[in-house]
């Protein structure tokens, strides 16, 4: 049977509120070999979830952020429906006490994002879209709240660490935008401009399990959004992609223009 979202959605929370939430402001953290953190809370939460996917949908492989880069190859080399999970986005967060964090899935299938569930554990609140069946917050479809077409006016959320030097030195210098904010959650920053909660998003480089989930809710609550260098964001495949995104079309294209991302003429 295909994989039906409320029970999907039940199952994700109901993990990590056993798993995440007794960890919190509990936890010690190491180091991987690319210097990124990891907490038992994230492998906790990774094995709990391979468990329970692999009891209720044996057919569908399953491919996480703490698997190794070979083990990732091999399940998207092999065509077939995979679960693409990020057990703890927001590790640093969730080490350092900052209540901002998630848990994000995706089912692809022929490549391409099929649903996605994004839990917040920390405010309760669940984002889930399925392909063509729009978004929903907590089972509910998703109305955003209302928006600026204007750049000069927007609230974006900018992620400067992995922006390029000269980007992130002119966005500094001179400010398109009225204000910027990071949350240090890829997966919640994807759902809360689908939720209308900032008007631009901007992101150096992202790994598939940090915009599998986030990139369709997006998509599917009337959102927009390109790479820096003018292509599609969402690519099955686990190297960096820069995001450009929006719900509104015109700040989409003011915000291309302003960016030079190539196919649009520089303001």
């Amino acid at each position: 049977m295909p994989p039906d979202i409320q029970y999907l959605t039940d199952l994700v929370i109901r993990t990590a509120r056993t798993e995440l939430t007794p960890r919190f402001r509990r936890v010690v953290a190491e180091r991987k070999t690319d210097g990124s953190l990891l907490t038992e809370a994230d492998l906790a939460m990774d094995r709990a979830l391979r468990i329970a996917l692999a009891r209720d949908w044996p057919q569908i492989d399953f491919l996480s952020e703490e698997m190794s880069p070979d083990a990732q190859a091999e399940c998207l080399a092999s065509g077939r429906p995979l679960w693409c999970l990020d057990p703890l986005d927001g590790t640093s967060n969730f080490a350092a006490g900052l209540p901002l964090y998630s848990v994000s899935l995706a089912l692809l299938v022929e490549g391409q994002p099929a649903l996605g569930v994004i839990y917040d554990p920390e405010r309760g609140e669940c984002f889930s879209a399925v392909r063509g069946g729009g978004a929903c917050l907590d089972g509910q479809p998703l109305e955003p709240r209302a928006e600026t077409s204007e750049l000069a006016r927007a609230v974006g959320i900018v992620d400067f660490k992995r922006l390029s030097k000269s980007l992130a030195e002119r966005l500094v210098r001179e400010p398109p935008y009225h204000s910027q904010r990071n949350l240090g959650s890829c997966a919640l920053e994807w759902c809360w401009l689908a939720a209308g909660r900032g008007d631009f998003y901007l992101h150096g480089g992202m790994r598939l399990w940090d915009l599998a989930a986030g990139s369709l809710i997006l998509a599917e609550a009337g959102g927009q959004a390109l790479t820096l260098e003018g292509e599609t964001v969402f690519r099955a495949e686990t190297g960096p992609r820069s995001v450009i995104a929006t719900r509104n079309v015109t700040l989409f294209e003011s915000l291309l223009n302003t960016l030079s991302v190539p196919g649009r003429a520089p303001k």
